[in-house]
């Protein structure tokens, strides 16, 4: 992993944090999204990103505080940043 200089946190503890943190099997990707469930016309519809529909697994961002506290780093909620 790089970020080119762009983290405020070693590349490698951002590899680490995933890995501690995240389900990155296939089977595990699509249980922990719940993706077997038939939204997808959705998603043709309007995209997939930004959206705030609770069918959106993906965008939850419900491990953000603990993944910044174990970097080290002060959470801010999105949206908090000016």
């Amino acid at each position: 992993m790089d970020t080119f200089g762009t983290a405020n946190i070693y590349d490698n503890l951002i590899s680490d944090l995933v890995r501690a943190n995240f389900k990155l099997k296939p089977r595990e990707i699509i249980e922990t999204l719940n993706l077997r469930r038939p939204i997808y016309r959705k998603t043709a519809a309007y995209g997939h990103f930004g959206r705030t529909d609770s069918d959106f697994t993906w965008e939850a961002t419900d491990k953000a505080a603990k993944l910044a506290s174990d970097a080290g780093l002060k959470h801010e909620p999105v949206g908090a940043r000016k």
